[in-house]
């Protein structure tokens, strides 16, 4: 029987309706009737369909970005209620791939179609990550893993395109190394003055050797027009990585830093400026941002915030690095307060980096740590008095211990539910446990030498979940049993900065290197790579657990922006 013209136009109608409704991948009953607001195709002539595509879709005049990933058939669908009606920019990450200029109309009542056509682009080293690089060279991972430092300011791709000789690197790390570390290339600050190294102390080791400057002017174009090896990618998405929604939300502030990240019990989002003395609130149903401005301790010395803590009032606490300080803000009459911390012995300029907060409740201390000094210092919040009593970690290791050989910088401090603090050392390969009643300082070595351990998480069960940013690993250390266990990313050199354990029992972790979030099961040990829509200089981690599935949150440190990462499945 041949259908009526009518009868056509129902059954066509029908069609687009249904794939408008299932064509988003759901997750949880309150999404299973999500209504698609664009949907569409990526495919190029070297491939057809393609999956792990990034399509990423920006209203004109908006702050907000939304990102989604194409499916294994290259399909790829935006939910109707993360797009508003107007006009849309399209653009897409790939690597090997470009994409001209998509512009298109969106409503707010109607599904969208857009197709993308690919094309292979003509300049595959502008797309790399620093980890790309970092496989593509020639060497060890010994002589690779120094570079992992120059991340914190640049890419190292600005090594690889340099043309300097083993001699001009050396005279590049004199001059950077005076550079502060809250800073960018368009926005340098300078470190403030070191005294001379006292009688009896070692002198500030240098970052590379001689043999190190040597090794980046073999693998950079101080020799040859073209690097002569091949370029090296990672995998596109694929399966569960695929099924993810990115939003990305841009500050006002061109050259912001957002350092950390938290969420508030009532969902407003807080970070802190790496760069600059200001705390800023986002509330990401909106996009609107609100930036509050700290008092410069010290004028004239570099400017920026390092680590921020909710307290149990929800007051927000950040280290406020070489300004020397601590800041307390009341989230009810958005007021600082701010400690500013005695000069050293030495002379030395304090360096407020990390922050504990565990002992707010038990005898209204807050523990501020000098990780270059090897010092940490307590203050009382209430008297706002500094103790006479300095906790100095690295004082007392036996001259004939294997750590007396070994440099040591704690990078974080974490405290369990005994309070006793754990210090991870970020220039070896130890945990250092603080007891809380006798300051005794116990060291615990991590399965893989030199792992670098940077930031940390203490769980509900005092197991302490640290990055692993030298050994390319997610590490667990249980206070408990005192026994590690560890898991190796997927991806080389992904310089994992943090890690935290949700509610679900997944571990989160992302690469300083890689522009990639990984959640792990650490019981059966799957790891699934989230690509990120652009580049992201990742730091701190922090999973909200009141979402419904938990949603990620971490600061572009490098890209004036925050990005929030909710997995659907």
């Amino acid at each position: 029987m041949v259908p009526t013209i009518r009868a056509a136009r129902f059954f066509a109608a029908l069609s687009a309706l249904l794939s408008a409704v299932f064509f988003f991948p759901c997750f949880g009953n309150a999404q299973k009737a999500s209504v698609a607001g664009l949907i569409g195709l990526v495919s190029s002539q070297e491939e057809g369909r393609m999956e792990g595509v990034l399509v990423s879709a920006k209203r004109d005049g908006s702050t907000i970005t939304t990102t989604v990933v194409s499916d294994s058939q290259g399909r790829f669908s935006f939910p109707r209620n993360r797009l508003e009606g107007g006009e849309y920019s399209l653009t897409i990450r790939a690597t090997g791939y470009e994409m001209d200029p998509v512009k298109l109309h969106l409503t707010s009542s109607k599904t969208a179609t857009a197709d993308l056509k690919l094309h292979k682009t003509q300049n595959l080293s502008a797309q790399l990550t620093s980890a790309e690089w970092l496989m593509s060279a020639p060497g060890t991972d010994e002589q690779k893993n120094v570079l992992l430092g120059c991340v914190i300011c640049h890419t190292v791709e600005r090594i690889f395109r340099s043309h300097h000789s083993a001699d001009e690197f050396a005279q590049v790390r004199q001059r950077m190394g005076t550079y502060y570390e809250g800073t960018l290339p368009e926005r340098p600050q300078l470190n403030p003055p070191r005294p001379a190294p006292v009688a009896g102390t070692p002198p500030i080791p240098s970052r590379f050797t001689p043999a190190e400057f040597q090794y980046m002017s073999t693998i950079n174009l101080s020799s040859a027009p073209q690097w002569q090896y091949p370029l090296k990618t990672t995998p596109r998405p694929t399966g569960k990585a695929t099924r993810v929604i990115f939003t990305q939300y841009d500050l006002p502030r061109k050259f912001a830093m957002p350092h950390d990240v938290v969420v508030g019990s009532d969902g407003m989002v807080w970070y802190s400026d790496h760069a600059q003395q200001y705390l800023g609130r986002l509330d990401p149903k909106t996009g609107a941002v609100v930036e509050y401005p700290l008092p410069v301790l010290k004028p004239g010395i570099a400017t920026g915030l390092h680590f921020l803590e909710l307290d149990p009032d929800g007051n927000l606490w950040m280290s406020m690095g070489v300004q020397g300080g601590v800041a307390r803000f009341d989230r009810k009459t958005q007021q600082f307060q701010t400690w500013k911390m005695p000069i050293s012995r030495e002379g030395e300029y304090p360096n407020a980096f990390t922050l504990l907060l565990g002992y707010l409740t038990v005898d209204g201390k807050v523990w501020l740590g000098e990780p270059a000094a090897g010092r940490i210092q307590r203050l009382d919040a209430h008297s706002g008095e500094w103790d006479r009593e300095i906790i100095q970690p690295y004082r007392d290791i036996p001259k004939d211990s294997p750590m007396a050989a070994q440099s040591h910088l704690f990078y974080d401090t974490y405290a369990d539910s005994r309070k006793n603090v754990y210090l991870t050392d970020i220039s070896s390969g130890y945990i250092e446990k603080i007891d809380a009643k006798t300051l005794k300082v116990t060291a615990y070595q991590t399965p893989t030498p030199d792992s670098g351990p940077r930031r940390a998480h203490m769980d509900k069960q005092d197991r302490l979940w640290f990055g692993e940013y030298s050994g390319n690993k997610i590490g667990m250390f249980d206070t408990k049993t005192e026994q590690f266990q560890e898991w190796e990313l997927p991806t080389p050199f992904s310089g994992p900065y943090d890690a935290v354990l949700d509610k679900d029992g997944y571990v989160w972790t992302g690469g300083m290197t890689t522009d990639r979030v990984t959640r792990l099961n650490p019981k059966t040990g799957e790891m699934v790579d989230y690509l990120l829509p652009r580049r992201t200089n990742i730091r701190r981690v922090e999973v909200d657990n009141s979402a419904n599935p938990v949603a990620f949150w971490v600061g572009d440190n490098h890209g004036s922006s925050i990005l929030k990462l909710e997995p659907l499945q």
